[in-house]
């Protein structure tokens, strides 16, 4: 097949389509020979450069060296063999030469320092820069600790070349020598560009975020690690090219007093154990498990299981001694083959670490056992070196002010700073500012601003009232009219409308009694964009500056009014948006052509003044309402469209919302993986840029859903944990408890209801509890109950149940929760042995059921006190037992045909069922066998869904008729067909279950 030059080209395409990995590589060696035979060696050239790329990119650099000179050899002999790009990519591999035999302790300083010699030699004969020289003898200097400074100067100090390596990963070496000579915060900056995601490739930036998360943990930037820990492990995580970042990730866990997480990465990346194609990187994999270990050691927790190279079992302890010897043996060999002790330094510096927080930094994760989980702690807030305050109180009014005019959100902590200095007397008006009113007008706005982020609407509306007056007195009538349209803008997301006009003010609001109403609304809507026009006539756009209140912000006035003027039209549109949304689903047509034209007038006044984020916040409430009234194929065009209008903006710091928005709109339409990796982002950059107001408390809740549909359990234990801790110091408890339930179902699918149980009863302490909504309460501890329950905690799930039903008692506008209540409580009460009490809350749940039917659940719990009486009376307790049952049979028997809520076919074939069990238990076997045939028919009728329960009555028939009856040959025969009906309808556990029975049988029955 592959006897054709133009064959192997064709393989050698597909092959590069595939990922990196083993099987990659082995087709690479493959194509490799099947190149060879040929006349002309383009296609032995496009093969080895395939070749070299696997190696490179799973870490086996052992043999990288081998097919480079295989290829030179080519270089020299047939030059007109190699295509354009593939010339560039002999010089440019010189490169991966080098660094692929400082990976290997076999090869000797002088082999590698032949290889640089001839790659400047043949960068000299090419004209090619000497800066990637200079760069390979500077990984030299760094590995070696040799002549470190001079090879830095040298290399720093030369131009750029085409041939230099990408940006980002220069700025990963510029960064990681900052890092090595202590200075962190330098290292940072000069990440800054691809932690941002600025810059980028195909290795960046998960390398440097591995490299940079120890730094920023010792500079008290924690949430950046966290974030740069979730998104940059994910991007390495199992990836053998990677085993060096995949040890970082796992010393920065224990460092973080997170040895659980450590853990859970090791179990994940097993296989790097046995990856030796890379010893350095090697050494880097084994230094972080080294540290993680001796950590649990060192805290008592060295019989704890681990995960280790496969094929055994491993403890905490073995494993140590283990990675222990292999990074000394390799270590070892690196140093002898220097001359140097640095790799042995570097790996002592790093395991003689201790944990760098005092609490376990938040990762909301649940773990293993090897450390408990400490208390709660408040999320670390976005580090106040983002966001620099100056110390002299005019360039820190002047800079607040930049700030505010570009709607940076860092701006909020530097006019908190100002107000500070204003009330602390540590600074005073200063005359360079501009009139004093000016910058009380630009507080009154910082305070709404944080009184909008507390929900204290009303407040807020105050100050924007205040700041508006301000500007009046400024005569500064644009700044006033925004200002003033906002307030307008924000009165309509009040709780409700005025009942009175009696004492209404002239906006339409009576103090304390809510909103405006619409028509008040409207007209204030109407009358800002009549004064819009006049003052577009009266103080154009292009006018020069009235007064000292404009003059003091530059020279730049024609912009600050268009920015206002934008204001205005998009408070207008909100005050239109919050029309709408009020009056959901039923918006009339009137509301909504109203809301579509301001829309549409903030869009297109936005585009012709050159402002592409207003026209992007306008297709935010397009897209928002869209996708309230099921427009969701619009609702993600606007908002793809609006993160478009931002990138051409230069102000990155707006896309958080409509990326988050979309993450909503990704999972609308099912597609978790899209969410994920947006709200990813949202949360990288909001801390990046230092956003106090946006919310990642519900960020974090929607990752976790997001996970959850992905079926990442673990991803969304980490994510809901992490959310409700930030709703805790939000001093949000009906939203952290909510968020808790959420993790409390996660963590029961997943198979954790010991830890969903913790949670819940955390929810229901007796402080936390008691200021809880009443249902959400409720709803709280009938989860607990029920994970009580699963977990055979019979009687506290009784007690819960108990209680439950007190807090329920007073409800009288919700009948069928006292019948869900009290049929549960029955079957608790039930299970704990409490049958006196069991009896009272069965009675109680068919007489609310005649109120409120719930004949599933009626019917269940009858069918379960069946099966108990039965379990705790033997045949003695038959009679009541088919009691129940008949009284099974008679609610079912009463729901009126079509109900949709009942599948008559299933609720009575589990009726026969359990009578089929429990005439059995009493050795009445004929009668059971009916029982049991009746059950197979009911669940005939349920089509495909109704094969599982069948197999299952199936499998009790056959017990009655071998075990009862001993009908074997009967029973062989029903179990022969049943076995063959569900492996066709894909049930072959169903299946091997019955065959099992079947075998036993086929030995059993006479000869």
């Amino acid at each position: 097949m592959l006897e054709t030059p133009e064959a192997v080209v064709e393989a050698l395409r597909e092959n590069h389509d595939r990922p990196h990995g083993v099987q990659r590589t082995i087709t690479a060696e493959e194509l490799v020979e099947a190149a060879e035979p040929f006349d002309k060696p383009d296609v032995l050239v496009t093969a080895l450069l395939e070749l070299m790329t696997a190696y490179e990119y799973t870490g086996e650099h052992r043999k990288s060296p081998v097919v480079f000179a295989r290829l030179l050899k080519v270089w020299d002999t047939a030059p007109e063999s190699f295509s354009q790009w593939e010339a560039h990519q002999v010089f440019w591999r010189f490169k991966w030469v080098t660094t692929s035999l400082l990976q290997v302790p076999d090869v000797p300083l002088a082999t590698v320092d032949g290889w640089i010699g001839q790659m400047r030699n043949r960068y000299e004969a090419a004209e090619h820069g000497m800066q990637p020289v200079a760069a390979m003898r500077y990984h030299v200097a760094a590995h070696t600790g040799v002549g470190l400074a001079d090879a830095f100067d040298l290399w720093v100090t030369r131009p750029r070349t085409e041939l230099s390596d990408c940006e980002a990963c220069e700025i990963r070496y510029l960064a990681g020598h900052q890092v090595t000579t202590g200075e962190d915060a330098a290292a940072l900056d000069t990440w800054a560009p691809v932690l941002a995601g600025s810059t980028a490739c195909s290795e960046e930036p998960q390398m440097s975020q591995a490299r940079a998360l120890l730094p920023l943990v010792r500079l008290g930037r924690t949430d950046e690690a966290r974030s740069h820990h979730l998104t940059g492990y994910r991007r390495v995580r199992g990836n053998t090219g990677m085993m060096h970042e995949v040890g970082l990730h796992v010393e920065f866990c224990a460092l973080t007093r997170n040895e659980g997480r450590g853990l859970e990465i090791l179990a994940e990346n097993r296989p790097l154990y046995e990856a030796t194609g890379a010893p350095l990187d090697r050494v880097g994999f084994l230094t972080g498990v080294e540290v993680l270990l001796a950590r649990l050691v060192e805290d008592g927790h060295g019989d704890t299981p681990v995960a280790g190279p496969p094929g055994r079992n491993w403890t905490a302890q073995e494993l140590l001694a283990h990675v222990r010897s292999e990074g000394d043996r390799l270590t070892a060999a690196f140093d002898a083959r220097n001359a140097t002790t640095a790799v042995g330094e570097r790996r002592r510096l790093r395991v003689a670490q201790g944990p760098l927080l005092d609490e376990p930094l938040p990762l909301g994760l649940r773990t293993s056992s090897a450390r408990p989980h400490a208390p709660a702690t408040a999320p670390a807030a976005p580090a106040a070196t983002r966001t620099e305050v100056p110390d002299d109180f005019v360039t820190l009014v002047r800079e607040a002010r930049r700030m505010a005019s570009v709607g940076h959100p860092a701006g909020i902590r530097l006019w908190s700073r100002v107000a500070e200095r204003l009330t602390d007397g540590t600074a005073e008006h200063d005359d360079r500012l501009g009139p004093p009113d000016l910058l009380h007008a630009e507080l009154a706005e910082h305070r709404a601003r944080l009184h909008a982020q507390e929900d204290r609407t009303a407040d807020s509306v105050s100050e924007l009232k205040r700041s508006a007056e301000l500007f009046e007195r400024l005569e500064m009538p644009w700044h006033a009219l925004s200002t003033r349209t906002h307030a307008l803008a924000r009165a309509t997301s009040l709780d409700s409308a005025p009942q009175s006009s009696e004492s209404e003010e002239d906006d339409g609001t009576a103090p304390g009694t809510g909103r405006p109403d619409e028509d008040t609304i409207r007209a204030g809507i109407d009358e800002a964009l009549r004064e819009l026009e006049r003052l577009k006539t009266e103080a154009p756009l292009t006018g020069e500056a009235r007064g000292a209140g404009e003059a003091a912000y530059g020279a730049d006035v024609q912009t600050e009014r268009e920015l206002e003027c934008l204001s205005v039209l998009h408070s207008c549109t909100f005050a239109a948006y919050e029309e709408v949304l009020r009056q959901l689903p039923q918006a009339p047509d009137s509301a909504m052509e109203r809301f579509e034209e301001t829309a549409r007038r903030l869009h297109a006044e936005a585009e012709q003044l050159g402002f592409p984020h207003q026209v992007a916040n306008a297709r935010q409430f397009v897209a928002d309402l869209a996708a309230r009234t099921g427009d969701l194929a619009r609702a993600e065009t606007e908002l793809r469209a609006a993160l478009e209008d931002i990138d051409g903006s230069e102000r990155p710091w707006r896309a958080t919302r409509p990326r988050a928005m979309l993450a909503q709109m990704m999972l609308a339409q099912d597609e978790p993986e899209a969410a994920v990796d947006l709200l990813h982002q949202v949360i990288a950059d909001t801390v990046r840029h230092d956003d106090t107001e946006f919310p990642l408390a519900p960020t974090y809740a929607l990752l976790g859903h997001a996970a959850t549909h992905m079926g990442d359990f673990g991803a969304a234990v980490r994510h809901l944990s992490e959310a409700a801790t930030r709703y805790d110091h939000k001093d949000a408890p009906d939203d952290a408890a909510d968020v808790r339930l959420q993790l409390a179902d996660v963590l029961a699918r997943s198979g954790q209801q010991a830890d969903a149980v913790a949670v819940l009863e955390s929810v229901l302490a007796d402080e936390a509890a008691s200021s809880l909504d009443a249902r959400l309460r409720a709803q709280a501890r009938l989860t607990l109950a029920r994970g009580l329950r699963e977990l055979e905690e019979y009687l506290a799930s009784a007690e819960e149940f108990l209680l439950l039903a007190d807090t329920v008692a007073g409800w009288e506008d919700d009948a069928a929760i006292h019948t869900l209540v009290a049929a549960e409580t029955a079957t608790a009460l039930a299970l704990a042995d409490r049958w006196d009490a069991a009896g009272t809350a069965y009675q109680r749940a068919v007489t609310s059921h005649a109120e409120a039917p719930n004949p599933s659940l009626i019917m269940h719990m009858m069918c379960e006190f069946a099966r108990l009486v039965m379990l705790a009376q033997g045949p003695d307790g038959l009679d009541t037992a088919l009691a129940h049952l008949a009284e099974a049979d008679a609610v079912g028997a009463a729901v009126p045909e079509g109900t949709e809520t009942f599948v008559s076919w299933f609720e009575s074939g589990t009726v026969h069922y359990r009578r089929a069990r429990v005439l059995a238990e009493a050795e009445r076997f004929p009668e059971a066998l009916t029982e049991a045939e009746a059950a197979i028919a009911a669940h005939e009728q349920g089509g495909e869904q109704g094969e599982t329960p069948r197999a299952e009555a199936v499998r009790i028939a056959a017990l009655i008729e071998g075990n009862g009856l001993e009908r074997f040959n009967d029973a062989v025969v029903r179990l022969t067909a049943a076995s063959r009906r569900c492996r066709h309808a894909n049930l072959p556990e169903a299946a091997q279950i019955l065959d099992a029975l079947r075998e036993d049988y086929l030995t059993r029955r006479p000869a």
